[in-house]
């Protein structure tokens, strides 16, 4: 399909970059034909430097696989794009709250707002929620404490998304409440996601919403008021590519062709279900 964009959506990377540009060579290959655009939903830890990768990643005992691509010795091989996770380099992303290039081929996209990247319009809103530092403002990230508080959203962050329309695919880090996810082995979690979240979904009403944090695979659609649908892909972190990676063809504006994993098999097309079917629950969070 050769008129159709094809973005794919990564969850949890935590520092393996070169094992994701893997993925994506056999998923061009599944598919033949090249990716326009990934966009990973957070904890993608791109640490520049080695010795910080060493003492602050979540997974400090990985190789500092990001720093060759700081430096220009590994290069990604298609556009890059990823919104900030709870676990990132904050000192570095910092100074971009609006975005920006970290490494060529990889950009920021920023703590929140909105673009258009191969013809889909999408937004996006980076961290988690945590209610005592919804309305602190933002302290540069210079200590553990400052570090960890610059993984959480802002309530004025969160207004600032809501005034958006006409999102077709919008990126969260953690999931939207409600979902009420069951993993084989796992106990039902209803508690997991959070409120402000699923209020964006429900007022937004993007045709997608992609997410992470939680490290499951997780597929649902939320039905909303007056018949509209929001069709919800929780990643996996990036071990394995079956619940870590999504493909997504899209033409003038719509999905037409969605996959999981890298072997190129369709998941869903226009006239099937998307996952568990959930209902319109906002609750205004004061």
């Amino acid at each position: 399909m050769t008129d159709t964009a094809l973005i794919v959506g990564v969850g949890d990377i935590h520092g393996r970059f070169h094992r994701v540009q893997t993925w994506l060579d056999a998923l061009e290959r599944a598919l033949d034909r090249p990716v326009d655009a990934v966009l990973a939903v957070g904890d993608v830890e791109a640490f520049a430097e080695a010795d910080d990768h060493r003492r602050k990643a979540a997974k400090r005992s990985m190789p500092a696989e990001f720093t060759a691509f700081a430096r220009g010795e590994s290069r990604m091989a298609r556009p890059f794009y990823f919104i900030g996770g709870n676990n990132e380099d904050f000192e570095g992303l910092h100074a971009l709250p609006d975005g920006g290039e970290v490494a060529p081929g990889v950009h920021y996209l920023g703590r929140v707002g909105t673009a258009t990247l191969a013809g889909v319009r999408i937004g996006w809103l980076s961290g988690i929620y945590a209610p005592k530092w919804l309305d602190a403002p933002l302290q540069a990230p210079t200590t553990a404490a400052t570090r960890k508080q610059a993984g959480y959203f802002r309530r004025l962050e969160v207004e600032r998304l809501r005034t958006e329309r006409h999102i077709d695919l919008l990126l969260t880090h953690e999931w939207p409440r409600g979902l009420f996810a069951r993993t084989p082995g796992k106990p039902v979690r209803p508690w997991m996601g959070n409120p402000l979240a699923r209020e964006l979904v429900d007022e937004l009403q993007p045709q997608w919403l992609l997410c992470g944090h939680s490290h499951e695979r997780f597929a649902a659609t939320l039905h909303h008021e007056g018949g509209v649908q929001t069709r919800v892909a929780c990643l996996d972190e990036a071990a394995e590519p079956d619940g870590a990676v999504l493909w997504m063809e899209w033409s003038h504006g719509q999905a037409v062709r969605v996959g999981w994993g890298i072997d190129g098999h369709v998941s869903w097309t226009p006239a099937q279900p998307w996952g568990a079917v959930r209902g319109t629950t906002v609750r205004r969070v004061p």
